[in-house]
C-alpha cells in the first residue's frame, strides 16, 4: 500500500504542470526550428544554427544582462545570429561553397565566438520575464504565435509561394521572375534570426544563465527535426514539443530523485529526438522535402 501511494505521489508529481514545463522547455528549439525550416525551404540545410544559436544566447545575456531589459536581451540576440548566418549566406550563395561543410565552419565560428563573449557573463544574473497566466512568458507566447503566422504566410501568399518555388527549382522560379539568390539569402538570414532569437530564450528566459555550449546541441536537433515535421511549419510544434516533453520529464525525473542516473536522464530529449528521426529518415523519399534540398540530401 506504501508503494503504491508513493508511486501514485510521484506520478502526480511529474504529470503536475508538465505541458507548461514542456512548452518551456520547447519554446527554444522552436524558434530555431521555424527558422531552419524556412531556410531548408528556400533549399539550403545550414548546419550552423548550433553556432547561431550560442552567438544569441551570449548576445542576449549580455544585453539583457547590461540593460536590465530581457526584451532588448532578445533583439540582440536575433542581430547576432542574422549577422553570423550571413556569413553561411556568403559562402554557400555567392561563393557556392559546400553547405554541409560551411555550417560546420559557421558552427564552429559561433562556438568559439560566443565562449569569447561570454567568459565575462559568467556570475551576471538578468531577471527574465515575469510569467503570465498559467506560468507563461512572452517569450513563450511569441514562440507559439510565430507558428500559425509563419505556416499561414508560407502557404497562403504570393511571397511564400515564389520561397517554396525557389526550393523546388530556382531555374523554375528565375523563370518566373523570381530572384533566386536573393530568397535564398533571405531564407538563410531568416534561420539566422530566428535561431539567434532561440539562443536568447535560451539563456535570458528558460534557464536565466550563461555557460559555454549551453545550447547542447539544440541546433542539431532542429535541423534533424525540420525532418520530422516534414518541412511544413505547422508541424514544428509538435516536434519540438516532443523535444520539451522529453526534457521536462527528465528534469522532473532528477528532481524525483529516480533510480537512473543523471547522466542518462540528460540523454533522454536527444534519444526520443532520434528515434523519430530515424523514423522520418526511412520515409525520406515521401516526405515532401524541397527538390533543390532532396538533391544535397541524397548525394
Amino acid at each position: 500500500m506504501d508503494n503504491w501511494a508513493s508511486g501514485n505521489a510521484l506520478l502526480h508529481g511529474l504529470m503536475d504542470g508538465l505541458l507548461v514545463s514542456s512548452i518551456r522547455a520547447a519554446t527554444p528549439l522552436l524558434f530555431v526550428l521555424l527558422g531552419e525550416c524556412l531556410t531548408q525551404r528556400a533549399g539550403r540545410i545550414n548546419l550552423g544554427v548550433e553556432g547561431q544559436m550560442l552567438v544569441g544566447a551570449a548576445t542576449g545575456y549580455g544585453a539583457a544582462a547590461a540593460s536590465g531589459s530581457p526584451w532588448l536581451g532578445l533583439l540582440a540576440g536575433a542581430a547576432a545570429g542574422t549577422a553570423l548566418s550571413l556569413v553561411y549566406a556568403l559562402l554557400t550563395v555567392p561563393v557556392r561553397a559546400n553547405q554541409f561543410a560551411s555550417g560546420l565552419a559557421v558552427w564552429m565560428l559561433g562556438f568559439g565566438l560566443s565562449a569569447y563573449a561570454g567568459a565575462g557573463l559568467v556570475g551576471q544574473r538578468v531577471e527574465g520575464f515575469a510569467p503570465l497566466a498559467g506560468g507563461m512568458t512572452p517569450t513563450m507566447v511569441l514562440a507559439l504565435l510565430l507558428v500559425p503566422v509563419v505556416g499561414l504566410w508560407l502557404y497562403t501568399t504570393r511571397s511564400g509561394l515564389a520561397w517554396r518555388a525557389v526550393g523546388e527549382s530556382p531555374g523554375t522560379a528565375r523563370a518566373a521572375g523570381v530572384r533566386p539568390a536573393l530568397t535564398i539569402t533571405l531564407g538563410i538570414s531568416a534561420g539566422g534570426l530566428l535561431s539567434g532569437l532561440g539562443g536568447a530564450a535560451l539563456s535570458v528566459d528558460y534557464t536565466r544563465t550563461w555557460a559555454e555550449g549551453m545550447s547542447g546541441g539544440r541546433g542539431l536537433v532542429a535541423v534533424g527535426l525540420v525532418i520530422v515535421a516534414r518541412w511544413n511549419p505547422w508541424l514544428t510544434l509538435p516536434a519540438a514539443l516532443l523535444f520539451g516533453l522529453a526534457e521536462a520529464l527528465s528534469l522532473r525525473l532528477q528532481a524525483a530523485h529516480s533510480a537512473v542516473p543523471a547522466h542518462l536522464l540528460h540523454t533522454l530529449p536527444y534519444l526520443a529526438s532520434l528515434a523519430v528521426f530515424a523514423i522520418a529518415c526511412i520515409r525520406l523519399r515521401d516526405s515532401g522535402a524541397p527538390a533543390a534540398l532532396k538533391d544535397v540530401l541524397e548525394r
